[in-house]
């Protein structure tokens, strides 16, 4: 993932609702308990974990019971300690007190709590890219020590691998064409990881490290679920039994074609909270709907360029909903003019913002219907709403509008089939279009010409828009 180019907008849950999520987590509200808990008999060892012969008292404070009580006691006092809940006051004594962050639970503002909630995220986030404890028992050497050396265990590489695999998984949620808001199979997320883009076939290597990071990943996100990053249901574990096993109880047959049996994985929104505000923290360009609530049509119009059309839509709508009607129309007709590169995506994502207006932008679009770059943006406004008393528009003012459209959906969908089927129609409407349309004065004409050189599948015509496109550079000096 680049931190050059922003990735797809987000929607987040208003603050307020993903601060109760936070405090509802499992993991979060067991460290704010033993915080709580804590008092001057608590005592910690050298790196500020609780006493072990203090860990049972501390999961039956939490109300925990079974093999794994105290082990989640453990790691719910780590957290505390390390979102600040607690705090070490003599590490000689290993005495304890109460941490500043602990008020904020109650006491904060929505982004106070979030804030300690970030905190806890990144010690999880951390205990998941360390190895199991198996394997830390295997690499054992006869002294009690971890042999690290024994260990296929690269910090580094496994907290890069983590963190790509959030990244996707955040793409995935982010992206119009993605799953939104439902769950990822574990295998295609794994694959995204291990399989390279240009392999059409994956060898059986391939597959394997596919099956090896799975594992792992089901391992890591057994741990993420209990902090609210991700809604986890776990890989069947009737599909790891090992069929060699004659001491095992004859397992029902498993449907192998069903995929959620391998995993499935959802960010929460107080996930995708958390992934966005550690992308920021990282420096990559991670925009949310609303950002631009604020500013100034210029800016709506440039930075909603690039989004999806629903993003788009929602982040105008949001821009809209804090102003009055008709001052907002002529402040996003004003921003819609240039000749520069993006002009022509600025005067679309206009219109589609006027649309939303409606009939109360009409005295603004009427003042425009005599400028050179928005009177045919103003016709086919009016026209659509059924306005009365609309001028014709000239023959250059058509040709012009249908290169600033065609401009307009080349730099928002690139060479998709609709802007195709979209050449083929004009190409097949009007039979002189080219011999006319390189005589346009637009900066855009040469570009425009080119790309229906590239989309259309009549070879004639094909060359007969490049033929059009070179005249078009040589006349505008290019």
């Amino acid at each position: 993932m680049s931190d050059s180019s922003p990735l797809p907008p987000v929607r987040l849950h208003p603050e307020a609702e993903l601060a109760r999520d936070a405090l509802s987590t499992p993991l979060l509200s067991r460290a704010a308990l033993l915080a709580r808990w804590a008092g001057p008999d608590s005592r910690v060892d050298a790196g500020g974990g609780l006493v072990e012969e203090q860990l049972a008292a501390a999961a039956e404070a939490l109300g925990l019971t079974g093999e794994d009580a105290v082990g989640h006691a453990s790691e719910a006092w780590r957290v505390a300690v390390d979102a600040g809940l607690v705090e070490v006051v003599d590490e000689e004594a290993g005495t304890v007190t109460a941490g500043e962050e602990l008020a904020l639970l109650t006491g904060g503002s929505p982004h106070d709590i979030l804030a300690v909630w970030l905190g806890a995220l990144e010690t999880v986030l951390a205990d998941a890219a360390v190895p199991d404890l198996d394997e830390l028992m295997d690499a054992m050497d006869e002294g009690g020590q971890v042999d690290f050396s024994r260990l296929d265990w690269n910090p580094e590489a496994e907290a890069e691998f983590l963190d790509g695999v959030l990244g996707n998984l955040y793409l995935l949620t982010a992206n119009e064409e993605g799953p939104g808001d439902g769950p990822v199979p574990l295998p295609a997320l794994a694959a995204s990881m291990i399989i390279p883009g240009d392999m059409d076939e994956p060898t059986n290597d391939v597959l394997e490290q596919v099956s090896d990071a799975m594992m792992r990943l089901d391992d890591q996100f057994r741990l993420l679920e209990p902090i609210g990053l991700v809604a986890y249901q776990p890989v069947d574990e009737a599909l790891m039994a090992d069929p060699d096993d004659g001491a095992a109880e004859p397992a029902a047959p498993v449907d192998e074609t069903d995929v959620s049996r391998y995993g499935m994985v959802r960010l929460t929104p107080l996930g995708l909270y958390g992934l966005r505000a550690r992308l920021l923290e990282a420096g990559f360009d991670a925009p949310a709907v609303g950002d631009l609530a604020d500013k100034g049509a210029d800016a709506l119009l440039d930075g909603s360029a690039a989004y999806g059309p629903r993003a788009a839509l929602a982040e105008t709508e949001h821009w809209l909903a804090h102003r009055e009607p008709l001052a907002a129309a002529r402040e996003l007709l004003a921003a819609a003019r240039g000749s520069d590169p993006g002009a022509p995506l600025r005067r679309l994502r206009c219109q589609q913002a006027l649309s939303l207006v409606g009939a109360q932008a009409e005295p603004a679009v009427r003042e425009v219907l005599d400028d050179a770059e928005l009177g045919g943006l103003a016709r086919v406004w009016l026209s659509e709403l059924g306005a009365p008393d609309v001028p014709a528009p000239s023959e250059d003012l058509v040709f012009w509008l249908t290169i600033d459209t065609l401009a307009a959906q080349l730099a928002a969908e690139g060479n998709s089939e609709e802007l195709q089927a979209l050449v083929e129609g004009l190409a097949q409407q009007h039979s002189g279009f080219f011999a006319a349309a390189w005589r346009v004065d637009h900066p855009a004409t040469p570009d425009v010409l080119e790309a229906m050189g590239r989309l259309h599948p009549d070879k004639r015509i094909a060359k007969e828009a490049r033929k059009a496109a070179f005249k078009a550079r040589s006349q505008q000096g290019g």
